[in-house]
């Protein structure tokens, strides 16, 4: 993976919490999934409109973190550790394809996550 890819990800984790989608929403491949480890799952979102418009609601509905890091899982993957505000972090596996974003598997901790990726 490139450097290029992990900071990317920094990037649009910090156009999500400044609220620029528009930015957010350029990473992004049409045809992303965001989900638990089951794209089919209720809940999962499929396609960039999708995920802007959970982004949206959880940011109109007061969502607040931080990104502790973004580690390099290798083959255009990277483990995006989150911690909400008042919550345990949370982690991301992201994977890219031509500097977009095509999946986000959510874990419910970094350990999860990391494991996930081979890390």
């Amino acid at each position: 993976m490139s450097t290029d890819v992990v900071a990317l990800a920094r990037d649009g984790f910090d156009a999500a919490l400044r609220g620029d989608l528009d930015a957010l929403g350029a990473m992004l491949d049409p045809d992303v999934t965001w989900h638990g480890g089951d794209p089919s799952a209720p809940g999962a979102c499929r396609g960039s409109d999708e995920v802007l418009r959970f982004i949206r609601r959880a940011l109109d509905t007061g969502w607040a973190g931080r990104l502790v890091d973004v580690v390099d899982a290798g083959s255009d993957r990277v483990v995006v550790v989150l911690q909400p505000a008042g919550g345990p972090r949370r982690a991301n596996v992201t994977t890219f394809r031509d500097d977009r974003v095509v999946e986000i598997v959510a874990y419910e901790s970094p350990g999860q996550a990391l494991a996930a990726a081979g890390l």
